[in-house]
Order: structure tokens, then sequence, then C-alpha cells
């Protein structure tokens, strides 16, 4: 990014002052829950701005018949990664409800909306050394308690790395959610923000440095923290800045803004910082700079970092990687990761991203689609070539807004400044003359922090197995495709479980081939008690059953063929 005046599209965009809520059922979006024994969530502030309503969401399921009291107590969801070959996909459904609509042609079948549904995932190694007693500072995971982490800002002006380093122990809790790394939030706080942004009439607050810092935006003008979340990349896409995540699929009403998706993926284009080195000689993780000129007209280099699926550590050399690239189909690189490090490494570059037409669905209605399904994705989930299992968190958001102002062409040129005379053109609170006798105005209740608005759900923490380390007494495991077949919801009638949905299995038809294995597998809270919700069992109970089952791996899972 050379000039504050970017261009970002999508995640801009968001209907007014309603709950415009979006629930993840499969995989069980946590909303901010965790282990809850209330309909309504503890924290909405516990790792990311959902905005959503309190009731929504899933606990997090438990290993044993009992609630757990430690991580290792807690069940994540475990799916089969992708082979090698073209025929081995392993996918998964995602299944949603979005409350005020979205798909719809813009040409041909238009909504009185416009909208994306953006699909992401981050990963890291599963570590099996690493437990609830021993946890790193950045490792995933779901917490024991519903507390946000901590965040201390710095407070020295040229600090070390040793500071940062005390400053970041001090604030991460072993006992709490890790979604997006302490250092993230603490570059986030520190970057200066994209003013080149459209901010209505919103004042837009500053950080202790004096300057407005990415953690300000229109929708987050005062700049309260969500775990360590960076607002300035939650309500913009694509992001101008590298990222820890990983894109999936933009499901959008107008497909004329594909190539631009796709070509502005970070997937597709590395992403620019500025990097700037500690007092005592290390590479820092925070700028303030995100300009090439300020950048290194103060002592800064202004680099580039690749977004990958992963560094394949097994191949050191060129002529290695070139090698385990032909051998297993690998689609690996030799090159750089981030110019300011320029080594060479051998790494699995970030498939493009699919984006389509979204499924229709209409305004005000948490439910299914036009076709009288539920709104999906069929991902067909990423092979790691290292073959080792992953840690993982899927993202999903959903934006949406009226055209009110033109939603791709309005930019800090349209925002109000007073000294011009020049009028945002939408305002707080307006008074409208409605041409009455009497000339009495009308005041219209309108957020200008709600005009272009985005809302997500994530998953809980889920684990990508290779199939390499659980298949292997299979001849043809890298070839055959799996199928998840899971079960969504929670216990209870349609009143009691809303804005979440009653079980049901996910997908509920399947049209199976000769060859595909079907991966079964659920999961349920110990925790949940919506008020003694209806359906068999006690209260307090989550449990599902199955029957007809040839081969059990473990506990909730196993293989069909």
């Amino acid at each position: 990014m050379n000039s504050w005046t970017v261009r970002a599209f999508g995640l801009l965009l968001l209907v007014g002052s309603c709950w415009a809520d979006c629930y993840l059922h499969n995989p069980r979006g946590s909303n901010n829950r965790l282990n809850e024994r209330s309909a309504n969530r503890n924290n909405g502030n516990r790792a990311f701005d959902s905005q959503n309503n309190n009731r929504g969401g899933y606990n997090v399921g438990d290993q044993t018949d009992a609630a757990f009291n430690n991580e290792d107590g807690q069940y994540n969801m475990k799916f089969f990664q992708s082979g090698s070959t073209s025929t081995g996909a392993s996918t998964l459904e995602i299944e949603w409800t979005n409350q005020h609509g979205c798909g719809g042609n813009e040409d041909t079948d238009p909504h009185k909306l416009n909208c994306q549904m953006v699909l992401q995932y981050m990963c890291q190694d599963n570590d099996p050394t690493q437990n609830a007693n021993n946890f790193r500072n950045d490792y995933l995971r779901n917490g024991r308690t519903t507390n946000t982490q901590n965040f201390n800002a710095r407070t020295r002006k040229n600090e070390t790395m040793a500071q940062a380093t005390t400053r970041e122990n001090n604030a991460v809790r072993e006992d709490r959610v890790i979604h997006e790394s302490w250092q993230w939030y603490d570059s986030c706080y520190e970057r200066e923000r994209n003013k080149g942004l459209f901010t209505a009439d919103q004042r837009l607050r500053t950080n202790r440095n004096g300057y407005s810092s990415a953690q300000y935006t229109r929708q987050n003008p005062n700049g309260n923290r969500r775990g360590y979340e960076c607002p300035e990349e939650r309500d913009y896409y694509p992001y101008w800045h590298p990222n820890p995540w990983v894109d999936i699929a933009v499901l959008t009403d107008n497909v004329t803004q594909c190539q631009r998706y796709v070509q502005e993926s970070y997937n597709s284009v590395p992403r620019h910082q500025c990097f700037q080195k500690f007092a005592t000689g290390e590479w820092s993780h925070y700028s303030r700079w995100n300009i090439k000129e300020k950048c290194e007209a103060n002592g800064g280099v202004w680099g580039w970092k690749r977004n990958v699926l992963e560094v394949y550590t097994n191949a050191t050399t060129a002529a290695a990687c070139s090698n385990a690239n032909a051998t297993n189909n690998n689609n690996l690189r030799w090159g750089w990761v981030n110019s300011v490090e320029a080594t060479n490494w051998c790494y699995v570059p970030a498939p493009s991203v699919e984006c389509k037409q979204g499924p229709w669905s209409r305004v005000n209605h948490l439910g299914n689609g036009r076709e009288g399904v539920p709104l999906n994705y069929t991902w067909r989930l990423p092979y790691f070539p290292s073959q080792k299992d992953k840690r993982c968190v899927f993202r999903i958001r959903y934006n949406i807004s009226t055209d009110d102002y033109d939603p791709m062409n309005t930019n800090v040129t349209h925002n109000k400044n007073a000294a011009l005379g020049r009028r945002s053109p939408v305002e707080q609170n307006p008074n409208v003359n409605i041409g009455s006798k009497t000339n009495h105005p009308l005041r219209l209740a309108i957020n200008t922090a709600q005009f272009g608005r985005t809302f997500q759900d994530r998953s809980h923490i889920i684990l990508l197995r290779s199939r390499k380390n659980y298949l292997t007494s299979r001849s043809d495991y890298d070839s055959r495709p799996i199928r998840n077949l899971n079960v969504r919801g929670k216990r209870g009638n349609i009143v009691q479980t809303f804005p979440s949905v009653e079980y049901d299995f996910i997908p509920n038809r399947m049209e199976v081939c000769p060859d595909e294995l079907i991966h079964i597998q659920w999961t349920g809270s110990n925790t949940h008690n919506n008020g003694n919700p209806a359906g068999d069992g006690q209260a307090g109970d989550a449990g599902e059953g199955t029957k007809g089952i040839k081969k059990k791996l473990e506990k909730g899972m196993w293989f069909v063929e």
C-alpha cells in the first residue's frame, strides 16, 4: 500500500442499526460461548467481535459424560485432510444462517441489499507436548474460562525485545482462549489506520501514543477490544496487510466483483508492511508506519510477506523441494516467504480463493434458503504435505448494506468535514424535512457506525488430521474421497434453541458413491442447559446417538463403507 486512498472491497458493507446476525452451525459456531450453563453467553468480547445476539452459539464439546474442567477434557472435532491426489478430497459441509438475506444475482434476480459471505481459516501444527499447564502464548486453544485475554500497551518509546516479551508474558493467560496472537493485536494497536477509508461522521479516537491506529474503525470508533482480533482487519476485505487467515471462498450477490476478490486476496498476492527493529537490534513484530515513504523515512524497511499453507521443512534445498513436489504431487514452491528475511524456503502456497454466487436467503429470516435447504458451502479440506496434524479455527463473516451510498466508491473524500463544508452521505440521527405543513422535521434513528457493517461467527478449535497418521491400514488411503457426516444443533425445541437450531444430521441427505468413505462424528456439551430444554435425556445432557456403524475409531468417530 503506497498511499492512503486504498479501496477495500466487500467488508465495508452493511445495513443500519438492526441485528443482522450470522450463526455458524457446522462446524459448531461458538458465538464467543465456551461452557455456559445458561441460554446467554457470558462474554461477547471473549475472542472476537461477532455483533450477534447473546443467545446464539454452541458450547465446546466434552470428551466424556462429565463437563470438562481443563482443556484436555474438551472434544475437538477432528476431520481428515484431503489426500495429495485429485480424487482424494475430504469434504466438509459448512452450514450457517444469516438474518437479513443474501444472494440473488444483481442483474437478473436482485435483492434489496448488497452482501458477501467470506469464509476463512487459520491453522498451526498440533503439538502434543502442549498441555493446559504449559501452553505457549500463541497456541490455539478454547480456554477454560470465559474471560478475555489481557493486553498492556507499550509505554517506552525505544522498547527492547526483552521488554516486549515481558509485556506479552504478563498479559497472556493459559486458561483463556487464543485465536489471533498477542503479537498480532500489539502490531494492530501500534500500526496507523488506513486513512483513505470512509468513516462517515464518526470521530475515531487515538491510542496512548497519540494517533489513530488500526484498532479504530468506523464500526469500532472507540477502539474496543475483543480477544486479540484486529478491528481493521475484521471490518475490511481483502485486507491490505499480512494477516493470519487463509481465504476459502467469497460468496456474493455481485459476481462481477469476483475477479477483484480473487486477484486481491492475500492468498494470491503478497502484502507489504513496514519492518523495523527493537532498540536492541532484533526485528520487531510492530511498526507505526503503514505507507512506504513514511516507513523508509523513519528507518524502516518496506517489505512483503507471502500467505502460505505451510513451510515444508523436510526439504532444505531447491533440488530437494523439486524432488518432493514431483514425487508426492505436493504443489511445493522454492523461494522467499518474506522479503526481509530473504531466505529461500520450500513452501506450499495458499490456494486461490473461490468466488461465486452466494446462496439466496430472505430478509428477517434465520432459516433455510430458497430451495428449502440450509445455507451451505462444501469445503474441500486442505492437504498439508508435511503430514502433520493441524490445529485450526474456521471463520465466517457476513457483510450487508443497502444502497444509501455507493459501497465500492465511497472513501475518505466523502467523510464529514466541517472546515470544507462537506457532509457525509449518511449522518448520525439526522433531522429530515418531510414537507409537512408545520415544517416540523422527523428524526431518523441512524447509527453511521452501523451503515456498512460486519458480523461473524467462528468455530471452536478443530483438528485437521493427516491420513498417513491414521489410515495407513488401507493401501488406497491417499486417493479415497472422504465425506463428513456430522450432527448440528443442540437439545431443545425450536424456541428454546433459537437462534441456534435443533438437532439434525448435516448433511441430512447424502448420495454416496461406492468408493467414498463416510466419516461420522458428533459432539455435545454437558453444561448446555437452556432452562431444562425439551427432548430426551436429563437437563445439561447433550448426547446424541446413531446405529449401523461398522468400525469405531474413537469416541464420537466412525467410518462407514
